[in-house]
């Protein structure tokens, strides 16, 4: 089992909770930028081609075995949208979670069918050049409110509702949040196929 690898990510709320599922084996989590890299381009329309390239990118420049996470949520009003531009939503100047779920309120007013789900897709390479990357998935499906509840977690959990609970992502306690969510269900299938592959 590996004992560090880089997150190719610049994203604190994202290693924060990668952070807190691998402490546990032991894996040291460290972040592109602790490092000196720089974010890698994401030019693809799918979440898998933006991961893969993410991780090659870090692996590649840090010599260390990589993680790349690509998710968002996905609208079934939007045809899936935001989809894989949820984190630059509103746009790059500057980047903004707030941003982001102000334009996606304003784009579901009077729309009837907020059914949503995010989706993560993660990626680990052993190195740069490995020809058999461990892919796993994971979907978490909920529904856009009407306005944002709670100051937990980050992007859109402030509007994603999850009618079970009566609650949003973002009023969810970490440890719920961790067991049901899209990265949460992703990291379990990850972390099964890392203890054992060769």
């Amino acid at each position: 089992m590996m004992k560090k690898l880089v997150l190719a990510s610049s994203n604190s709320g994202k290693l924060r909770e990668f952070q807190f599922l691998l402490q546990p084996l032991g894996i040291e989590v460290l972040t592109q930028a602790q490092l000196g890299i720089d974010e890698a381009e994401e030019p693809h329309q799918t979440f898998i081609e933006n991961a893969l390239a993410k991780a090659r990118h870090a692996s590649r420049l840090s010599g260390l075995p990589a993680l790349a996470d690509d998710s968002g949520i996905c609208v079934s009003a939007l045809d899936g949208a935001p989809g894989v531009q949820s984190a630059r939503y509103a746009g790059d100047d500057p980047k903004s979670d707030q941003r982001n779920n102000e334009k996606l309120l304003q784009v579901m007013q009077g729309v009837a069918d907020r059914r949503a789900h995010y989706y993560c897709v993660l990626v680990l390479l052993r190195h740069a050049d490995d020809p058999q990357p461990l892919i796993a998935e994971g979907e978490w499906h909920g529904e856009i409110a009407l306005q944002p509840s709670g100051d937990g977690g980050f992007g859109y959990d402030p509007l994603f509702w999850l009618a079970e609970f009566g609650k949003t992502s973002a009023q969810l306690k970490r440890e719920q949040k961790h067991a049901i969510s899209h990265r949460g269900k992703a990291l379990r299938v990850l972390l099964e196929k890392l203890q054992t592959s060769p």
